[in-house]
């Protein structure tokens, strides 16, 4: 178990055991900035629809509580429905998930009052719990636990639908592929609201691991019969949380989630846009708002976000990722979509900005991101790539430029290496090839960018070949 890019990762079969009770401590301890959580503080908790995910939550909750803190216990539900729901009552709040890895892993995200967690309180955690040992115990007598799941939901349809006029989307037929998205019910209640007619698809009783950044080629011809059968505008999913969104066009191809982001951003009238730099590089300063790069994962685009914020106060600031979560730093009330604060990732947001914009343009979904001129994206990764592995070819890929050129040269010549997170490096062409160890799961991630989605996908496949060849 170890934090990753966002959030506390492990196999499930862990986070079943004490450790995660060490961890909950740590968090209750975190929060009060003592060595016991206050009395009658709250913490609002929920999970998404993994099979581990109930007892999990039931441990944190059982735990916490025995700290002397008050359980909101809000089920399954959409993550960012969970954290604005709690920061609406000032409280903090613990979700249960591990959002678009492997069935058999698992995850805990947690959030202070107003705020994820970050790499401070990360490290903190981390140092209470290899101090106190797995084996912690409550400290004092025990809170309340109460549920309140339709109070969250219904706080997050009512945010849903301040962002939408209403009948937005009449005329639309849209495809929800559900799998086992803990906001699928959601988001059919919340599209059926704003006036779009909806086909359910590829509802499944089991867990299904959707990674918005490598979605298996199979799934995306199964989207292109879908779109063909049902006549459909657009097919829109999430991840196994809803943080993450998924949408395809009318032809069933998926729309890349830093472009999503892009559609959004432009959407909510940001002035300031934090992306990773994993995303697409044609989204710069030049298209109309500036453009910072951080580091890949949530907690380093909010921070940026957050200094973005103090130096510019009277700037809409918006983040978001190569994955499509989008997080809004302030209100916002532009083109007639207005919506409040939420800094961590959504999927609802980009959702509702990409299918509203083809609407109000009378456009198809193809159309309306295909008028920027960006490089052709892909990305995709290997599973099941040890991390020791991983840590150790990038060892050896930096230990000198010569180690990444030599490496690389099946695919052309290295004339820059961006090391802000992995290696990402542009040839001579002006492709790009970026490789990056998972923060999340034993895996290596690749991004690419070429002049053609054929190029793209070839990019990727012999750099992946270069990994998968590699030996130590």
């Amino acid at each position: 178990m170890k934090f990753g890019t966002s959030g506390l990762r492990g196999l499930a079969t862990d986070l079943l055991g004490p450790q995660t009770a060490a961890y909950a401590i740590a968090f209750a301890e975190r929060l009060s900035g003592t060595r016991t959580a206050r009395p009658g503080d709250q913490v609002f908790i929920g999970r998404d629809l993994r099979e581990s995910s109930v007892a999990i939550s039931a441990m944190c909750a059982e735990v916490l509580s025995g700290t002397g803190l008050d359980i909101i216990d809000c089920g399954e539900l959409p993550t960012p429905a969970l954290a604005g729901f709690a920061w609406s009552n000032k409280a903090a709040a613990l979700m249960v998930t591990g959002s678009h890895i492997p069935a058999d892993r698992n995850g805990i995200k947690f959030f202070l009052p107003g705020a994820e967690i970050d790499k401070a309180d990360e490290a903190a955690m981390t140092a209470m719990v290899e101090t106190a040992g797995p084996a912690a115990k409550p400290s004092h007598g025990a809170g309340a636990v109460v549920r309140r799941e339709a109070d969250a939901l219904a706080w997050y349809r009512d945010r849903g639908r301040a962002m939408a006029a209403e009948g937005a989307l009449s005329g639309m037929k849209i495809g929800v592929y559900e799998h086992s998205s803990v906001a699928r019910n959601f988001l059919i209640d919340l599209l059926e609201s704003i006036g779009a007619e909806i086909v359910s698809l590829g509802r499944t009783s089991r867990f299904v691991a959707i990674d918005t950044e490598a979605v298996p080629p199979q799934t995306i011809e199964t989207f292109a019969a879908w779109t063909k059968e049902h006549a459909l505008d657009a097919i829109v999913s999430t991840d196994g949380d809803g943080d993450r969104p998924l949408i395809a066009d009318e032809t069933g191809a998926q729309l890349r989630g830093d472009v999503i982001g892009l559609v959004t951003a432009r959407m909510v009238g940001a002035d300031i846009v934090v992306t990773p730099v994993t995303s697409n590089s044609g989204i710069n300063s030049g298209i109309g708002f500036e453009v910072l790069r951080t580091k890949v994962g949530s907690p380093f685009v909010l921070d940026a976000m957050e200094k973005a914020a103090g130096r510019k106060a009277d700037k809409t600031v918006v983040g978001f990722e190569a994955n499509g979560g989008f997080m809004l730093g302030s209100s916002f009330d532009h083109g007639g979509m207005k919506g409040t604060a939420l800094p961590t990732r959504d999927a609802m947001l980009p959702i509702l900005a990409v299918l509203q914009s083809a609407r109000r343009e009378k456009i198809a979904l193809s159309a309306l991101v295909g008028r920027w001129a960006l490089p052709v994206s892909a990305s995709d990764r290997l599973e099941s790539f040890p991390v020791e592995r991983s840590q150790a070819l990038m060892a050896r890929l930096s230990a000198q430029d010569d180690a990444l050129k030599q490496f690389l040269s099946p695919l052309g010549a290295i004339v820059s290496v961006d090391r802000t997170d992995g290696l990402r490096a542009t040839l001579s062409s002006g492709e790009i090839v970026h490789l990056r160890p998972s923060g999340n799961a034993p895996e290596m991630r690749c991004y690419t960018e070429g002049a053609t989605p054929a190029r793209a996908q070839a990019l990727m496949a012999e750099a992946l070949e270069c990994v998968r060849r590699w030996r130590q």
